[in-house]
């Protein structure tokens, strides 16, 4: 297979390095992965289509150190399970005469990510597209020591503004297309977080932004084989 099509996976969970422990689970043609940072502001969800592997599931405590690992080798790339007493011990990753072999974690370690058993009405739809996504990586890069975003409802409907604050601030405010725009108050995210969920989704070219006044946000991306799923709470302790 193409080394491209894992490396989108893992950056799909891993953002930059915020998630690394993780459960892969595969069916055969199908690998997911469910995963939660560790403050627990961010969960979701990832699967890749027509990944064609072993029935396994595989701890992976350090995706970081597995992505450098791949990074050694060309594009065309094969993966072998190695097992004792039908216990996934190692992951081999073989290109031509190269390979790397990554030690995997007991299952029991990593912890499973909390499900969302309740969740409230998203009164808020934002469409996100390529120049949304696009200026917001700016935007945030341009505010690099801003950590956080929010979401108002202004004079001109609803927009996203980074570096928000009550008091006069830098600031990148980016208007919207919002179907409905059901927000009192500003809500406030990180702005690291989910500069990171775009650039990990940044070939989507459309996708949805649901939001709920209670401080939750859900974003869905789907393309080529993949679909990305995100949940974002909202930041509560911001000056």
């Amino acid at each position: 297979m193409q080394k491209s099509k894992l490396d989108r996976f893992i950056s799909k969970y891993n953002l930059g390095g915020n998630v690394n422990s993780v459960k892969w689970k595969s069916n055969g043609d199908t690998l997911t992965t469910s995963f939660v940072t560790p403050d627990k502001s961010l969960l979701g969800n990832v699967k890749v289509d027509n990944f064609q592997f072993e029935d396994a599931e595989l701890g992976v405590y350090q995706t970081d150190q597995l992505k450098s690992l791949i990074n050694v080798l060309g594009d065309d790339v094969s993966l072998n399970l190695m097992k004792v007493d039908d216990k996934a011990v190692s992951l081999n990753v073989k290109n031509g005469s190269v390979s790397i072999d990554y030690v995997l974690s007991d299952l029991s370690v990593i912890a499973d990510p909390p499900s969302m058993k309740r969740l409230p009405e998203f009164g808020t739809q934002i469409k996100l597209d390529s120049n949304f996504i696009n200026s917001f990586i700016k935007g945030k890069s341009a505010l690099s020591d801003i950590d956080s975003f929010a979401i108002v409802n202004g004079k001109n409907g609803c927009e996203v503004i980074i570096g928000y604050a009550s008091t006069n601030t830098n600031r990148v405010n980016i208007p919207v297309d919002a179907t409905e725009c059901d927000i009192e108050n500003p809500i406030i995210f990180n702005a690291n977080l989910f500069k990171e969920v775009l650039m990990a989704n940044k070939e989507c070219t459309s996708a949805v932004l649901h939001v709920s006044s209670e401080g939750l946000a859900k974003v869905n991306f789907k393309v080529d084989d993949y679909d990305s799923e995100y949940y974002v709470v909202a930041m509560t302790d911001v000056d």
